[in-house]
C-alpha cells in the first residue's frame, strides 16, 4: 500500500502562482511514475503531468505546458507541482497518483491517489 498526502491548494487570482506537494509513504519502493491530475467541477478528471521517479523524464499535458513544472525530491519521497500564470480555467481538485509504468498520461496508469487539494483562480 502506498500512502499520498497533497497539499498546497488554495484561492487565488489569475496570474499568481501556487505550489502543490504530495508526499509518498508506505510501500513506495515499487513505484516508478507519480502524476497530477485535475477534475474541475462536473467535468472528468484528466492528465496534468507525470515524472518518472528514476529518470526524472517528464510529460504535460498541452495546456499547461510553459506554465507548470513537476519535480520531484527523492529524499523527501514528494513530488511537486509548481503552477504559475494561473488561469480561472486551472480551478479544479488536483490529485497525484503513483503508478508502475515509466510514465503515464491516463488514470489507467496509476494504481493509487491521494485525496486531493482544491485550487480556486478567481479572475
Amino acid at each position: 500500500q502506498v500512502q499520498l498526502v497533497e497539499s498546497g491548494g488554495g484561492l487565488v487570482q489569475a496570474g499568481d502562482s501556487l505550489r502543490l506537494s504530495c508526499a509518498a509513504s508506505g510501500r513506495t519502493g515499487s513505484r516508478y511514475a507519480m502524476g497530477w491530475f485535475r477534475q474541475a467541477l462536473g467535468k472528468e478528471r484528466e492528465f496534468v503531468a507525470a515524472i518518472n521517479w528514476s529518470t526524472g523524464s517528464t510529460a504535460y499535458a498541452d495546456f499547461v505546458k510553459g506554465r507548470f513544472t513537476i519535480s520531484r525530491d527523492n529524499a523527501k519521497n514528494t513530488v511537486y507541482l509548481q503552477m504559475n500564470s494561473l488561469k480561472p480555467e486551472d480551478t479544479a481538485v488536483y490529485y497525484c497518483a503513483v503508478g508502475g509504468g515509466f510514465i503515464a498520461t491516463m488514470k489507467t496508469g496509476y494504481d493509487y491517489w491521494g485525496q486531493g487539494t482544491q485550487v480556486t483562480v478567481s479572475s
